[in-house]
């Protein structure tokens, strides 16, 4: 199991290119990639994300990358001769009407025109292989870092899955008492409503039959057992997991919820209540979980 935020970092290096690569990612309900290329790299997008989507199912992604082109050689000088020669002509010509000729080397390669820098059209592929070489070794350390974040959660989901499973315990044992209090209290009740006269207790056993089968909390029980014994095999299973385990806790929410409302007993309510706080921490972790 792993989490959806992490940092990784990779570097490619060959015959005076370098790029770096730099991965962040954060919780996102499905993969997206936002990336910052250089112009010179724009080639290079499409390749980049495809490593991504390959390696990333869930999270939103962050990719920067920078290129550093050391090569020699890589550009030449070159001055245009004719033009040189030009602005000699009119240097001299403008000597003649007074004015002083300080022309030089220097200030005619300052000229407009007379140089340029030509650099040598760069080799594509080669760049987008050194592209995906280093986003490969981001996306290695960024999994690793949300492998080493996601056993956390892990633990602390397991943890949790316990607190519910023992209040559920809790809950299933108490559950057939409510039935046998409910008819005690309503017996007290209705005798002391109607001092000396004869209870019906056909009326009354099947009142207190009526309210048993309305408060049956046992499928809700069966349910959410089954609910947690699925998350811990889902959280068994190798690769992403996130999605099926928010499902889960929907699901387990919603017994929850629905044996809480059929409560008519405190100390089930107050373990309900405790239920649904773990649960909800449990959504919530599993917002981060890939």
């Amino acid at each position: 199991m792993r989490s959806m935020t992490g940092f990784g970092k990779g570097v490619a290096e060959k015959d005076g290119r370098k790029i770096t690569v730099e991965l962040r990612s954060v919780n996102h309900r499905f993969l997206d990639v936002a990336s910052k290329f250089p112009r010179t790299l724009v080639c290079c997008e499409d390749a980049v994300r495809k490593v991504i989507a390959s390696r990333l199912a869930r999270g939103h992604v962050d990719v920067f990358v920078t290129y550093e082109d050391n090569r020699q050689g890589k550009s030449d000088i070159s001055v245009d001769l004719v033009t040189a020669a030009r602005y000699k002509e009119i240097a001299s010509e403008l000597e003649k009407l007074g004015f002083d000729n300080d022309l030089t080397v220097s200030a005619v390669l300052k000229m407009p025109e007379v140089t340029s820098l030509k650099g040598e059209d760069d080799d594509e592929e080669a760049i987008c292989l050194l592209a995906k070489a280093a986003t490969e070794e981001a996306c290695d350390k960024l999994v690793e870092m949300r492998t080493v974040e996601g056993e956390e959660l892990k633990k602390d989901f397991l943890k949790k899955l316990d607190e519910v499973e023992r209040l559920t315990s809790e809950i299933e044992l108490r559950a057939p008492v409510v039935g046998e209090n409910y008819a005690v209290k309503l017996r007290q009740r209705i005798e002391e409503s109607l001092a000396g006269v004869d209870l019906d207790e056909a009326r009354l056993l099947n009142e207190v039959a009526f309210f048993v089968d309305k408060a049956n909390i046992d499928e809700e029980i069966t349910r959410l057992k089954g609910h947690i014994a699925h998350g811990r095999s889902i959280i068994a299973e190798k690769g992403p997991v996130g999605k099926k385990l928010d499902f889960l806790v929907q699901e387990m929410n919603r017994e929850v919820n629905t044996t809480g409302s059929k409560s008519n007993d405190l100390y089930i309510t107050e373990r309900v209540l405790l239920a649904k706080n773990e649960v909800e921490k449990i959504r919530e972790q599993v917002q981060n979980i890939e």
